[in-house]
């Protein structure tokens, strides 16, 4: 009978199994057919245009609108309804965060418009289009995440799985569609600078795609097409924020929620001082480097030179002063015994892939450099620097990922047992000690009510009653009838509390510490400053076109690291 029982719920989960790895190779299909049509385009494949491209990416969109719509009003129709919510998924700083990002986009859109507008002799109408329906794709995606990236799908699975798969791979796209045309532009830049540090034999081969006409406003057609190219950073932050939210989504779909109440973890200032004074000055000096480094590189050789060496020395001191942040806060792990939460969570197990798998595109750069410096033949001076800069940042990746997903993992501190509220003692005339309440315990909210003889320590004078004997009270004189006591134990685990305090806030200050660092090492990769284009010598070792590639692929995964990296340290020190 319990086999017979058990049959169709086994039965019932086939087709949602089923309903999943079709959905799941839909999307992969999907993002495969539009990353070929990229590349076509990119390597100027015969027959294919950009506005092939766009077409492409245009309806993808339109269908994700329409899904989207579909979606958000069958909710309203259904609003009374309690849903089942994952407390874990879209936090609200990372609605926050995308936010910001959705509205750079938006300015991003509105410079291409303009740029369309000044160039529409001779552009595609599809490149007037698409920033348009970018546009609106992005203020409803954003409004969708806000209402919808908790919801635990529970019915239209089959249907949902599928509009959720194709909105990831959606923004897959799109993201790669950034990736590619702001590494294109990386790349001109980056041929000319090549000429200035001495590598006059490598082809330098311009791959321009610039309109075959002329703008009919030259000073805002400069604006335009300058200021696209710095906005792309946050548009590809976007793009890749969204499609981890909304896999989160897919991944919930037909979940079965354990309803339990979640601690709300709330960013606070106090206490972490110190790490974000320092971080603080990481992240100007970061900003300051960069600035440095744009002017100065592709000037002349010397002026390339130290801009290199510059780069080189900052990032390996603030890279030393990661890694050993990182040792103290596992050494203080190590010291405390708290169990890890292993429980089924979609949002930490994506944390935890992404931090690892994005780190290996740095990890990837830093050994073909450091191979570069071996087998090269002749070293420049600045060449040098790049070894110890390639070796910690392996090392600086590895700590901070064991700190970041050991601190995820681990369970919320809870109280002791023995640790209880204050009590109110009353010592009435004529009566016996009565308890009373006076404040719920903190951790599992019911009111404080023990039984049995209560060790206390009075504080402050008593008015109590004396039997001399004679069965005349002698009263000592007070000026209260109450007073407040502790429990023994408070004071027994006083000394403990301290020490687990403070351990809480170096760990608070670390987790502040490394957020900024985080912060201002995705400076430098996103707005231009890249070392790993200008340094030279491994286009000589691998061959340029090799070696381009090879960064081309790696330098947005490395990018992605940072941000991610530092969403999960804020996550840290709140939930520290």
């Amino acid at each position: 009978m319990e086999q017979t029982a058990g049959c169709p719920a086994v039965g019932g989960s086939y087709p949602q199994k089923n309903a999943e790895i079709l959905s799941s190779q839909y999307g992969i299909n999907l993002f495969l057919a539009g990353l070929l049509l990229t590349f076509a385009w990119a390597v100027h494949a015969v027959g294919i245009s950009k506005s092939h491209l766009l077409s492409y990416l245009i309806t993808l969109m339109l269908i994700q609108l329409l899904w989207m719509l579909w979606y958000l009003c069958r909710s309203c129709t259904q609003r009374r309804l309690i849903r089942d919510k994952d407390t874990h998924a879209g936090a609200r700083w990372l609605k926050c965060g995308i936010t910001l990002f959705a509205v750079i986009t938006l300015i991003l859109d509105s410079f291409k418009i303009g740029y369309y507008i000044d160039f529409s002799n001779c552009l595609s109408p599809t490149e007037g289009i698409f920033p348009v329906t970018h546009a609106v794709h992005t203020i409803l995606q954003v409004y969708f995440l806000w209402c919808h990236a908790k919801d635990v799908i529970q019915s239209f699975k089959t249907l949902e799985r599928f509009g959720v798969i194709h909105s990831v791979f959606t923004n897959l796209l799109l993201w790669t569609n950034g990736v590619l045309t702001e590494s294109k532009h990386q790349l001109n830049e980056h041929k000319e600078r090549l000429i200035t540090l001495g590598f006059g034999n490598i082809t330098i081969v311009l791959d321009d795609h610039a309109p075959q006409c002329n703008c009919t406003t030259t000073t805002l057609c400069s604006i335009f097409s300058q200021g696209i190219y710095y906005l792309y950073p946050f548009n590809i932050e976007y793009h890749i924020l969204a499609s981890t939210m909304l896999y989160v989504l897919w991944k919930n779909i037909g979940r079965k929620v354990e309803h339990h109440q979640q601690n709300k973890t709330l960013f606070k200032f106090r206490g972490i001082t110190v790490g974000m004074i320092f971080g603080l000055i990481v992240l100007i000096s970061t900003i300051a480097i960069v600035v440095v480094y744009l002017i100065q590189i592709g000037g002349s050789k010397i002026k390339s030179e130290l801009a290199l060496t510059m780069f080189y020395l900052h990032a390996i001191f603030v890279l030393a002063l990661m890694c050993t942040a990182g040792i103290i806060a596992l050494l203080i792990y190590r010291l405390e015994d708290r169990s890890l939460d292993n429980s089924k969570n979609p949002a930490r197990k994506l944390d935890a892939e992404l931090l690892v798998g994005t780190a290996a595109g740095s990890w990837l750069l830093s050994w073909g450099s450091i191979l570069a410096i071996i087998c090269a033949q002749g070293h420049p001076k600045y060449t040098w620097y790049n070894l110890p800069y390639s070796v910690l940042v392996i090392i600086e990746k590895y700590i901070q990922n064991l700190f970041i997903i050991e601190s995820i993992h681990r369970e919320e501190e809870k109280a002791n047992d023995d640790i209880k509220t204050l009590r109110i003692v009353t010592i009435s005339r004529g009566t016996t000690l009565s308890l009373t309440p006076l404040y719920k315990e903190i951790y599992n909210g019911r009111a404080a009510c023990d039984s049995g003889d209560v060790p206390c320590l009075f504080k402050g004078s008593v008015r109590g009653r004396e039997n001399d004997g004679t069965g005349v009270a002698k009263e000592e004189t007070s000026q209260d009838n109450t007073l407040v006591m502790h429990s023994a134990s408070d004071f027994s685990f006083g000394s403990g509390n301290s020490v687990t305090n403070n351990k809480r806030r170096i760990l608070k200050n670390i987790a502040a510490f490394l957020f900024l660092c985080n912060l201002s090492l995705w400076i430098p990769p996103a707005f231009g400053c890249r070392p790993e284009y200008d340094n030279g010598l491994e286009e000589i070792v691998f061959g340029f076109e090799p070696w381009i590639i090879v960064v081309n692929l790696a330098m947005p995964f490395s990018i992605f690291y940072r941000m991610h990296s530092a969403a999960s340290l804020f996550e840290v020190n709140c939930k520290t």
